[in-house]
């Protein structure tokens, strides 16, 4: 029993063990706020990768292959440092005009003009459109329609799809398939023409 009480009231070591316990739940805790941070970091990127895309294809008044190969350039830049240098690991950006439907003379949908596709790591839904197709504008629930159409005009929808991969993954150790999708109103014309000549990947 005396051998008993000295092991029991012996206290050396005793910061080494808490410490061996609370390592794991430490390691834990930082590899999480290091990952999310990423994550969420690149998804603001994929934000900013759309507007800028629809803006910039919104002020040319008649695209041609360069200027859409130069929105693809121009978006994929701001994804540094994020891995973009190759066709599997490049974001998917999908650039589409879409004008008013003089059937349906509804202001929160329209049809498809043309369309433009970088293919990529991401996965956009639906995962093509093609020249004529009904497409609905929708907030970024998805759910809630926006009248944006406007008699005669047109929208251009950029989509951007990113297949985000963790740098350690040790907390988030699969794919994220982060999307976004931006509108805006061509400035200079009321409806933008397809890109002639037209680059590969495009539906016009």
């Amino acid at each position: 029993m005396r051998g008993w009480r000295t092991f029991r009231k012996a206290k050396e070591g005793l910061a080494a063990v808490e410490f061996a316990l609370l390592l794991p739940v430490m390691i834990g805790l930082f590899f999480g706020v290091v990952e999310t941070t990423l994550a969420l970091l690149c998804r603001a990127d994929v934000s900013v990768m759309a507007s800028t895309a629809a803006n910039l294809i919104s002020e040319v008044s008649t695209p041609n292959s360069t200027d859409i190969s130069n929105v693809y350039s121009a978006a994929g830049a701001i994804l540094y440092p994020n891995p973009t240098g190759t066709a599997a690991s490049q974001p998917t950006i999908r650039i589409t005009s879409i004008i008013y439907d003089t059937t349906s003379t509804s202001l929160t949908s329209g049809k498809v003009a043309w369309t433009c596709t970088q293919t990529g790591s991401g996965t956009l839904s639906p995962t093509s459109l093609s020249k004529g197709q009904t497409v609905s504008f929708t907030d970024s629930s998805g759910s809630n329609p926006l009248s944006i159409m406007t008699a005669n005009g047109s929208v251009i929808m950029a989509e951007v799809a990113y297949g985000y991969t963790s740098p350690t993954m040790q907390i988030i150790k699969s794919k994220l398939n982060l999307t976004n999708v931006w509108y805006t109103k061509p400035r200079r014309v009321a409806q933008i023409p397809a890109p002639s000549p037209a680059p590969s990947g495009c539906a016009t």
